[in-house]
């Protein structure tokens, strides 16, 4: 077949450990024999991210407004095992965390549904999409310990100097301390990504924090939600047949539990964190969910929601065959060409994106399948595949589509 063009590259963020040997595969098996790929390359490996002193993921960051949409793979955050393990001059920071600060975006996360992958909360029909908050909390904290008795506080200085003072808490033996801090800008932000999100998909919106014991910062969030929604978006929510409600997200937890799904479940950073995990392991895997970051000038950066597979990694290092889910690394792929395909109006690049996403989901309810998802499957008698096995099982079921 003809290869299916590209008019505008994608940026393309490659990453860490057994995610980039599956980057490399999805390329060559599932990408290159269909499309002219043209994409602005960025190595976010944890090496040449120690060689630019992380510019690169800065640039990666950059080089994403400019073209609109990017492709990233999962990507190590070091640990103090990882400085000595890769040898690093410091313990950079998370890269997710700094594209997210720069693009100034939301991430939104939904589980991948397949027939045979079944929620373990039955009553859940439709996916549950979380919007996580993507700047500030407890991942811009700062941190003290505490080495014995004393006072400490919570200071503020105006920029002419007036001082503004609250005592965290009066010690009387060793502990610790930590301040977090957030700004109206990127919460506002955040609000019209996840307003225009819910839009777009035509979904009801929960928001959900902690007002009623945060009465300050918590709840700082909820009015800003509201005072936004109340100018700018409840005609339009109205007229979609859609809805906006807030809730204490420990009364959010309950209602989602009894719920059947299809409607975006907003969260602050930390929340949407852990609770994109517990929704995405309810569906079945880490590797079953697809993560994008939104901004409101509408940037879009398609990534896995999970990690590197470290431990696959060093399997694969040994030698040893390996059998890693590739699914959420391919929905990526798939997110951001066909977001570049209606940003540039290219209907075969979008079809092609939704042909390898249903061969993907084929391929499993075929009884095709990586070990993780055998093991929770409800189908009889899977057949496991190895890593690179899957894969080209897939290349089959899309090689089908295209003869």
């Amino acid at each position: 077949m003809e290869k299916i063009k590209m008019t505008t590259p994608l940026v393309e963020m490659d990453g860490d450990e057994m995610t980039r040997i599956l980057w490399k595969m999805i390329k060559e098996q599932l990408l290159a024999p269909f499309v002219d790929l043209k994409t602005e390359y960025y190595d976010l490996g944890l090496a040449c991210r120690n060689e630019t002193n992380d510019q690169v993921t800065v640039d990666s960051a950059n080089a994403t407004k400019k073209y609109g949409v990017a492709v990233k793979c999962a990507t190590i955050t070091p640990n103090a095992a990882r400085v000595e393990e890769y040898d690093l001059k410091e313990m950079w920071k998370s890269p997710n965390g700094t594209i997210r600060a720069i693009l100034d975006g939301t991430v939104f996360r939904t589980p991948i549904k397949v027939k045979g992958i079944e929620p373990c909360v039955k009553n859940w029909k439709k996916p549950i999409t979380i919007a996580r908050h993507a700047y500030g909390d407890v991942y811009k904290n700062v941190e003290i310990k505490i080495p014995g008795a004393g006072k400490a506080e919570l200071v503020f200085t105006a920029a002419d100097g007036t001082k503004t003072k609250e005592t965290i808490f009066e010690f009387e033996g060793s502990g610790v301390v930590q301040g977090q801090h957030n700004v109206d800008a990127s919460i506002e932000s955040f609000a019209r990504s996840c307003f225009n999100y819910a839009l777009d998909i035509k979904q009801d919106l929960w928001f959900a924090t902690k007002d009623t014991i945060s009465k300050k910062y918590d709840h700082t969030f909820k009015d800003i939600f509201q005072e936004i929604y109340d100018a700018e978006y409840k005609e339009r929510f109205e007229k979609a047949g859609i809805t906006y409600f807030y809730t204490l997200i420990d009364d959010a937890v309950a209602r989602v539990m009894k719920s059947a799904g299809g409607f975006i479940w907003a969260c602050k950073n930390y929340d949407g964190d852990v609770m994109s995990d517990m929704i995405s392991s309810a569906c079945g895997s880490l590797a079953m969910m697809t993560s994008v970051l939104v901004s409101p000038e509408g940037y879009y950066e398609y990534e896995a929601a999970h990690g590197t597979v470290q431990r696959h990694y060093y399997n694969h290092l040994k030698g040893e065959e390996t059998s890693t889910n590739s699914v959420a690394t391919i929905f990526a792929w798939t997110g951001a060409l066909r977001k570049r395909g209606e940003l540039d109006g290219l209907a075969d690049l979008q079809q092609f994106a939704d042909n390898l996403e249903k061969a993907c989901v084929e391929t499993i309810e075929s009884g095709r399948m990586t070990k993780d998802l055998a093991l929770i499957t409800d189908l009889e008698h899977p057949t496991v595949l190895s890593s690179e096995g899957f894969i080209r099982a897939i290349r089959e079921q899309l090689q089908k589509k295209y003869e």
